[in-house]
């Protein structure tokens, strides 16, 4: 089994441990579960386009959110994150520590749309704003618009 898969499955124990003790949420925990599985994919395919660490991007994908998943909340939720990410990662027991740095760096920095960070940031970043276009949400940051028309010219371009 990959480490994608390893992680994603620790990950979906701890939301399920979280369904189980009920908070006040501003996203459900289903879509917690919906958009990390898929922009992992998303985050995988665009790591092959671009030359990336494609298991790495798609891990990091996959937790971008975790600091809205542990706290509920999506104000603040990257930066909320950080370090509750980098202990989760580091137990898992299957990354580096210089991979479970850059994983964690990248959920910090993701909602940072309109700033250029490493490669894995920026598959994040735009693994995120896809999704959410996709599943018919709301893209009304002005950052967040820029990069999707950025993504859609790209796709355009491949079609």
């Amino acid at each position: 089994m990959n480490r994608t898969y390893k992680i994603q499955r620790k990950l979906m124990v701890q939301i399920a441990e979280l369904e189980r003790i009920g908070m006040q949420r501003d996203t459900s925990l289903n879509w917690e579960r919906i958009h990390s599985v898929s922009c992992s994919r998303s985050g995988y395919f665009l790591a092959l386009e671009r030359g990336v660490d494609a298991e790495l991007a798609a891990i990091a994908c996959s937790v971008h959110d975790y600091g809205r998943i542990i706290t509920g909340k999506q104000l603040g939720h990257a930066e909320a994150g950080y370090e509750p990410l980098r202990r989760f990662l580091m137990e898992s027991g299957h990354l580096g520590r210089e991979e479970v740095e850059s994983i964690a760096q990248a959920a910090r920095n993701h909602s940072r749309k309109g700033e250029t960070g490493t490669p894995i940031e920026e598959i994040v970043k735009d693994a995120d704003v896809l999704e959410c276009y996709w599943y018919g949400i709301a893209i009304e940051k002005d950052e967040y618009k820029r990069r999707l028309d950025r993504l859609q010219g790209r796709f355009r371009q491949i079609a």
